[in-house]
């Protein structure tokens, strides 16, 4: 069996770049030109492809994507509520979704997504290693963690995050942080390696890994173990020393023939993430960049979707091809079914902002079209268009509920004497008839 990349390096346009073409409104051969420069992947596992998997793209030809996060946590969870998580990121538009489960039952619950998923499925490998472990990482042999990718790999997974960049050479960067290694997996690898006092084994069995993600065309996800989970931290030396590593094994992953993307920070000032989204490109040959956030702020708990928003915007305008939403939960709790709703709507107005500021292809088309409902007072097709019909027309409905108000030229903010755009329609009649809004009497 052939990866993507690899068909595409040999003038192949596979059924799954057909259909992402058809998806995304691009030539074929642009898809498969991107494939095969490395500049755009399609997370597509053979395994999941014989199920109910929709081939997508992302990078940069492609719109700007989200991924949801969902996944049992050791204290709470079960395959019912992740189901649920799984239904309401696909229906409110989440690209892809990772499951993150890092508790009990993690096969049933993953297979059970997998299997009802249209969209891609990632996960972060070392979890589930850990708890065959029992919570002991010094154990862990290269092997166990060879062994744990395969085995998800014939599951379906389509996306893996894996840390290989994290290096022992780099850890000393880390010491004065103010909050040391935020990201689970790199914290891990960097227990191991001061245990053993030996490199990183994701690193040294790099091309081993390569061969498993190979088989089943498994998507690298390179995990940014050192990204900063603060702004006190952003943008330092431990971030950028992990991020050369990822271009390298972008790199050697794409010559083992495997598709590769790379992941990016969590926490950044506004006025950074132009930035480091143009370091990614160039130290990552042009990799597609998925991105946590990025946080611009962090005095915000329990509103975190927000403050990950506004950065996330910015970055998919600078060159995030996808955006890992925030949750309201971030920092504070396990996500329930109603934050896996917030934090996807709150990515998706994030990911189409930035297909409007990039100018692409009919990014505007929904926008215009509900400007137009809403100049028209046409209230119905006002709620059709918007990322969330059901909330948009309970908030209306919650003051002028009756039927005849879907038609009324007002709403409960303005009323009728004060709408600017009512005003605006007996302006353009004035300026059409030549009359005067207001008899010549009482002027």
């Amino acid at each position: 069996m052939t990866t993507q990349i690899q068909d595409a390096r040999a003038g192949v346009i596979t059924p799954e770049m057909q259909f992402v073409a058809r998806r995304e409104d691009l030539p074929p051969e642009l898809v498969r030109d991107e494939v095969a420069a490395g500049r755009m992947v399609i997370p597509a596992n053979q395994e999941h492809l014989k199920k109910k998997l929709e081939p997508m793209a992302i990078g940069l030809a492609a719109k700007c994507k989200i991924n949801a996060n969902i996944g049992n946590s050791a204290v709470t969870s079960n395959v019912d509520s992740e189901l649920e998580k799984l239904h309401m990121a696909v229906h409110f538009g989440s690209d892809t979704v990772m499951d993150l489960s890092t508790g009990k039952d993690i096969d049933r619950i993953r297979q059970a997504i997998i299997d009802a998923s249209p969209v891609p499925i990632g996960t972060v490998p070392i979890y589930q290693m850990l708890e065959e472990l029992g919570g002991n990482i010094e154990e862990m042999q290269p092997q166990h963690f060879l062994d744990m990718v395969e085995h998800q790999a014939r599951q379906g997974v389509d996306y893996m995050t894996v840390h290989c960049g994290v290096m022992l050479e780099h850890l000393h960067l880390t010491m004065n942080r103010v909050t040391g290694i935020v990201s689970r997996g790199g914290s891990l690898i960097a227990k191991w390696m001061m245990a053993h006092r030996q490199q990183n084994p994701l690193y040294t069995h790099f091309d081993d890994l390569c061969d498993v993600m190979r088989q089943y065309d498994v998507t690298w996800s390179l995990g940014d173990g050192l990204r900063p989970g603060s702004i006190a931290d952003a943008s330092d030396q431990a971030q950028f020393a992990e991020l050369k590593v990822l271009g390298e094994l972008t790199r050697r992953g794409r010559e083992n023939g495997t598709q590769v993307m790379v992941e990016g920070p969590g926490h950044i000032p506004m006025d950074q993430i132009q930035m480091n989204m143009e370091k990614e490109q160039e130290w990552c040959d042009g990799a597609p960049f998925y991105v946590l956030g990025p946080l611009v702020t962090d005095v915000a708990p329990g509103y975190d979707h927000i403050t990950s928003a506004i950065g996330a915007a910015l970055a998919g305008w600078h060159g995030a091809a996808m955006l890992c939403y925030v949750t309201p939960k971030e920092h504070l709790g396990l996500p329930d079914v109603e934050d896996v709703k917030q934090g996807v709507i709150a990515y998706k107005i994030a990911a189409h902002a930035a297909d409007l500021a990039r100018g692409r292809k009919g990014a505007r088309d929904r926008d215009d079209a509900l400007s137009r409902a809403r100049f028209a007072f046409d209230w119905n097709e006002q709620f059709r268009l918007s990322l969330d019909p059901e909330t948009a027309r309970r908030m209306h409905d919650e003051t002028l509920p009756q039927d005849v108000f879907k038609s009324a030229h007002f709403c409960s903010m303005c009323g009728p004497k004060y709408c600017s755009m009512k005003i605006t329609e007996d302006i353009r009649k004035m300026a059409e008839t030549g009359e005067p809004l207001v008899p010549a009497a009482q002027s």
